[in-house]
């Protein structure tokens, strides 16, 4: 699913934002909500192509996908947002630079940064 996406944005321009997270996850739980709602759902639509990865569960993929985007190492707090360039180039990693607040003020303001 990244590689579609990455292929579809680099025909669009769009961002790739990967939101690595398990629905067992609380804070995952409300930033998916938060990506639900209209003003938010407007922001993704326009600028995002976005891809979920579940990294709650045993799959060692998955997990794989996160170290190759999110390098850094660790222990991972969920959900951990990565924008990705058109290009393939990270251009933000939440594992690093924290996650925004998880309300729509806070994701919104997180997504428009990383827009363009």
């Amino acid at each position: 699913m990244i590689d579609a996406a990455l292929r579809t944005a680099k025909a669009d321009g769009r961002m790739v934002l990967l939101d690595f997270g398990a629905n067992w996850c609380g804070n995952c739980k409300a930033a998916d909500k938060v990506f639900a709602q209209s003003p938010t759902a407007s922001i993704l639509g326009a600028s995002y192509h976005l891809v979920k990865v579940d990294i709650g569960g045993n799959s060692s993929a998955n997990s794989a996908l996160l170290r190759k985007y999110s390098p850094s190492g660790g222990t991972y707090k969920m959900p951990v947002l990565v924008v990705v360039s058109p290009s393939g180039t990270v251009r933000t990693d939440t594992h690093v630079t924290g996650n925004p607040a998880l309300t729509s003020d806070g994701i919104n303001s997180f997504l428009r940064q990383w827009a363009s």
